[in-house]
């Protein structure tokens, strides 16, 4: 039932691809529903999925008003005698297993994947990798990364394809406020799910280790990296000849070099002092410096293992990262992630899990469509709260074709 002109795809035939028969079968066949009398993890799965996307603020009373609610019921079909209270809701969140959610993401991604691949323009898969953080006051949040403002936050870290976010770790542990640490693991997980991959890993400058980028090359995982402009190396050769093309855009290049990069390296002396001693490591890497054409004050200097592609198309490459920004702001904006539903490390991967199947709906109805962000996501609403009146018109005997057309 499409209720816009030109729409290709609808939100019925997208809620059709949800694996109904999945969430059965990991219900009936795991311990997730064990002890469980109402909210049951197919039901859970339903109440997020449409908490998420039916209000502009989520919190634990909302879910309980929207499960409680008799057009949430007849849209999934459930039992309109069945109530739930919000301590019931935040007890489930933090212990249901997160895995069920993770599970579904997986499934729903790799459905997505397959029925709208996304080809760049260039013949290499682009993966953006970056952080964004999510506080709360530090009395509420027990597990948190602790900063100034009295508060304390969780990093999400994700991986993100061009159009779907394929993966993501949350850390609450203080050394994962270092991108160093954070992003290598995000990667790292990423990598371990895409056997044989052609990836190129597009990175912001928050990662700067040397040690990292020369494990990436080690293990043959590319990537494009914003490095700082006085980051100390080692010239092995220089990489511009009489054929290259030093217009890149709106950037001049200046510098293409095979280098090697020096390192810290934590040295503990006799009084138990730590400093660190600089030490060159001898991975070939390449340095890419830059100025802007309308500033030439202003540099940019990449970093990356790939030695193939031209300088052009590395700093093009680099410009792509920022369709994870849009992703980030999406998500926030639209989607509440700026709010922690649950304050339970637990119950905030099953949040975002669930938020992220949400958003995987909304990009692909996006990008099959040609909306933009916001467009997609009140269009989605609108297609969902049509899905309910067609139901009620049903079950009251009525004939939903009169006033919706096929």
């Amino acid at each position: 039932m499409t209720n816009f002109k030109n729409h290709k795809v609808s939100v019925s035939q997208l809620i059709g691809l949800i694996p109904e028969a999945l969430l059965t079968h990991l219900s009936s066949n795991t311990n997730v529903d064990y002890y469980t009398k109402v909210l049951h993890a197919k039901k859970v799965f339903y109440l997020l999925l449409y908490g998420i996307l039916d209000n502009e603020k989520l919190s634990q009373r909302t879910l309980e008003d929207t499960f409680n609610d008799s057009g949430f019921k007849v849209l999934f079909d459930l039992d309109e005698r069945e109530t739930v209270v919000r301590s019931s809701i935040s007890e489930r969140l933090s212990k249901i297993d997160y895995h069920y959610f993770k599970e579904v993401y997986e499934f729903i991604y790799t459905t997505f994947s397959d029925y709208y691949a996304y080809s760049e323009q260039l013949k290499y898969n682009l993966i953006r990798v970056d952080s964004t953080m999510v506080s709360e006051m530090s009395g509420k949040l027990k597990e948190g990364l602790d900063n100034k403002s009295g508060k304390k936050s969780v990093k999400y870290s994700m991986t993100f394809d061009g159009i779907l976010p394929s993966g993501f770790e949350v850390f609450t542990q203080a050394k994962f406020s270092s991108e160093d640490q954070a992003l290598p693991q995000v990667i790292a997980s990423h990598v371990l799910q895409n056997t044989n991959h052609k990836n190129i890993y597009v990175i912001d400058r928050g990662l700067q280790s040397t040690q990292t980028m020369s494990e990436f090359s080690s293990k043959k995982i590319e990537f494009v990296a914003r490095a700082k402009e006085n980051r100390k190396y080692e010239e092995l050769s220089s990489l511009i000849n009489s054929n290259t093309d030093c217009d890149l855009g709106s950037l001049t290049l200046l510098k293409d070099s095979k280098v090697y990069l020096y390192t810290g390296k934590p040295i503990q002396n006799k009084k138990g002092n730590l400093h660190y001693r600089e030490e060159i490591v001898q991975t070939p890497l390449r340095l890419i410096m830059t100025e802007s054409k309308n500033n030439r004050e202003y540099k940019m200097a990449f970093i990356t293992n790939n030695f193939d592609l031209t300088a052009k198309e590395i700093t093009d490459i680099y410009k792509k990262r920022w369709d994870i920004e849009v992703f980030f702001r999406f998500i926030k904006q639209e989607l509440n992630v700026s709010h922690l539903v649950s304050l339970n490390e637990n119950g905030i991967k099953v949040m975002l899990y669930m938020t992220l199947i949400a958003a995987m709906l909304i990009l692909v109805y996006k990008h099959a469509n040609n909306l933009s962000y916001k467009t997609a996501k009140r269009r989605f609403k609108m297609e969902v709260r049509n899905l309910l009146i067609r139901e009620i018109v049903i079950l009251s005997g009525g004939n939903p074709n009169i006033h919706f057309k096929t």
